[in-house]
């Protein structure tokens, strides 16, 4: 018989205690197994009529939920299978909310999706004010909607308007923002939780009161349209219409506070059904799944070695942003070496101004604040070097400039430091070339802005050590990224895929579209921002940079119009010189129309929206699975996690790769086939495409 995830046990003061544990597991999870053990519970729960209070609590140390097992969605083969499994998830919570006596749950650790459903359902909750605590319903991230009775009791409990803003975003409150909210009615260290728990469940059940406020707020039928049509405005700006579950989450909600809890619940659990089923959820589903079994690898065969001291090569915004996650996620001793004062100085005051965000926000604490600030130094001078596990490097994309630093950091290192290029485009193997120990350099390709962009490249030359690739892998990990392992190749991969689909885009524009219409295009096809501000965000400059290596390497299809050289010598190199295609001076985004005139354009709207996102997005498949016939990236999966978290790839379509299987490679073939006709040879249809076409074969099995 296998061991119950419940077990209950009594005080002598009338309190009964449910201890969460699931055998062999280091996270709570539910499952669809734990029914009946619940059944069981309640049960015998009944039974007992000298019971006062009972408290749920986690026999883990530092979780209390993580939510439900996502497995068990795979296992669903029809709506009503996904329905019944919301509905049964709904009648055990609807059980547990019926106990005549006072439930309290008592949270310390994630307390997320079905985890924090399961707490809803208790007539009280008090959480550890600790770090690790996090109470949300992050459900709509998969695509779907919480499905056991946590879009209609979320709402009761918290008013309409802070329901919908963490049930649409999926984000996780701390414990003071959820004690500032009432969704938890104590916010207490973790050493008197279980006792404030306790003197909890001996008070009679709390009936909540809403305030004057929470009436003005959706509690009242026109308040309540109003914040629903303010939230559906909101939401479509955000979604264009491509995260059904968005939609759904705010019908299931409207519905239960309009025609009551029954119609809820029941709509909940038949849309939960939908969704599950859904092509998007599956998309958004085999993202977690890949981001989960990445978390496992090293990234080669060998153990990553003890890394205590970071350094890092350069003060501008890389330098600044890398030196951040170090220190600050990675929790390690970092140092700033710059050629200037103002450099380091730069560096700093990157790090102060992100750390007083946190701040202000109540996240850290001035003491915090101030011993984050002590990990980090900086000097124009090689002091403290000698000691750096990994030295990264941040400095101007010059070959020979590199190749000084290498041999600097050779000298002022020692002889196990690591060093890593953050280069964009030029080649690892070629930095590696000043190098006395090769094995010891290696690429770790950052995006900006670093504390935010969750992708870095990891790319070893061909004479870089095992141990080398899996030091930087681990240490990428720390600082909070999802690395993938690509082939030294010019470009590497994310900015191979990205470049002929910007080239597309460039072309499209010198086709006389206008910068709006091309943007909006491709936002609407799912990406999180236009080609065309993506360029000014980045900066020309860059853009002008990078091409000329990847068609002296790759060839003539990376060519595009020749647009930056005219854009450069009028001083165009977007938001960081105030002057692209987008204008900077107004709060109002707005095209700068000056620019047509500096290209010889006549803009006018001839194409679909729907065309101009496949002909920019078929440029960046083809290179795509180019990548991975070339050996560039090792698996679609990573590819597919590469293109999402790189560069934003449209989550709901799964990556690149998983998108090609859905419209399947036969017709991705054609439709490369017909834009080779009607555009040109750059859209020739790679071999391995149609290789795939004329077998019937699929990258995912």
């Amino acid at each position: 018989m296998t061991q119950s995830a419940f077990t209950l046990t009594y005080g002598d003061n009338g309190v009964a205690w449910l201890k969460i544990d699931v055998p062999d597991e280091k996270m709570n999870t539910l499952q669809s197994a734990f029914a009946e053990q619940v059944t069981e519970v309640l049960a015998e729960l009944k039974t007992k009529s000298d019971l006062k209070g009972m408290v749920v609590y986690s026999g883990k140390p530092d979780n209390f939920i993580a939510g439900a097992d996502i497995k068990m969605l795979a296992a669903c083969t029809t709506e009503e299978e996904a329905q019944k499994l919301a509905a049964q998830g709904q009648t055990l919570f609807s059980q547990l909310e019926a106990l005549p006596f006072h439930v309290v749950a008592a949270i310390h650790g994630p307390c997320l999706g079905g985890g924090l459903e399961l707490a809803l359902a208790c007539h009280s909750r008090v959480c550890s004010d600790d770090d690790k605590t996090r109470l949300g319903l992050p459900e709509v991230q998969l695509g779907l909607l919480p499905g056991s009775g946590g879009t209609q009791r979320l709402p009761r409990l918290v008013g309409v308007a802070n329901s919908l803003d963490m049930i649409l975003t999926g984000k996780q409150l701390r414990a003071k923002k959820a004690k500032k909210i009432g969704l938890v009615e104590e916010s207490v260290p973790l050493s008197i939780l279980l006792d404030v728990a306790e003197k909890q469940a001996l008070k009679p059940k709390v009936s909540r009161k809403g305030s004057l406020q929470e009436w003005a707020l959706g509690g009242n039928a026109l308040g309540r349209s109003l914040v629903f049509e303010q939230a559906a405005k909101k939401t479509h700006e955000k979604t264009r219409g491509n995260y059904p579950a968005a939609d759904a989450i705010l019908e299931v909600i409207k519905v239960g506070l309009q025609d009551g809890l029954k119609k809820g619940y029941e709509i909940e659990a038949k849309r939960f059904g939908e969704l599950v089923m859904s092509p998007e959820s599956a998309a958004l589903r085999s993202i977690f799944f890949a981001t989960t079994a990445m978390k496992k690898e090293h990234g080669a065969d060998a153990e990553p070695k003890a890394v205590k001291r970071i350094g890092v090569l350069g003060g501008g915004l890389m330098g600044g942003g890398i030196s951040h996650v170090s220190a600050v996620k990675a929790k390690l001793p970092t140092r700033i070496k710059d050629i200037a004062n103002d450099g380091i100085q730069n560096a700093m005051s990157y790090n102060f101004k992100l750390l007083e965000k946190q701040r202000k926000r109540r996240i850290i604490s001035k003491a915090q604040q101030q011993a984050k600030m002590l990990s980090i130094s900086g000097g124009t001078d090689y002091t403290g070097f000698n000691h750096a596990d990994v030295v990264i490097e941040a400095v101007f994309e010059d070959l020979n400039l590199k190749h000084q630093m290498v041999k600097e950091i050779e000298e002022h290192g020692n002889a196990e430091t690591i060093f890593a290029t953050n280069t964009s485009s030029l080649p690892i193997h070629q930095i590696a070339q000043a190098a006395t120990r090769p094995e010891n350099v290696v690429g770790l390709h950052y995006f900006s802005p670093v504390e935010k962009m969750p992708l870095v490249e990891v790319i070893p030359h061909e004479g870089t050590s095992e141990q080398t690739i899996a030091t930087v892998v681990a240490l990428a990990k720390k600082q909070g990224k999802t690395p993938i392992v690509v082939g030294d190749k010019a470009g590497f991969y994310v900015n191979r895929i990205l470049a002929p689909y910007m080239n597309e885009a460039a072309a499209v524009l010198m086709a006389g579209e206008p910068i709006e219409h091309i943007d909006n295009a491709l936002l609407d096809f799912g990406f999180p921002v236009g080609p065309i501000t993506l360029l000014d965000e980045v900066g020309v400059d860059i853009g002008a940079k990078i091409m000329p290596i990847l068609v002296a390497e790759l060839g003539e299809r990376f060519k595009g119009p020749d647009v930056f050289d005219v854009l450069l010598a009028d001083n165009r190199k977007g938001r960081k010189t105030g002057k692209g295609f987008y204008r900077y001076d107004s709060k109002k985004k707005e095209v700068d129309k000056t620019v047509y005139k500096l290209l010889n354009l006549e803009p006018q709207q001839h194409a679909a929206a729907i065309d101009i996102a496949q002909r920019c997005s078929l440029m960046m498949l083809n290179e795509a699975v180019r990548c991975l016939d070339e050996g560039v990236i090792k698996s679609p999966r990573d590819g597919d996690i590469g293109a999402i978290f790189g560069i934003g790839f449209p989550p709901f379509l799964g990556g690149p790769f998983r998108y090609m299987d859905q419209v399947g490679i036969e017709r991705i073939v054609e439709m490369l086939t017909e834009c080779t006709d009607k555009y040109g040879e750059r859209f020739q249809p790679c071999d391995k495409l149609v290789a795939m076409a004329n077998e019937g074969q699929t990258f995912y099995s």
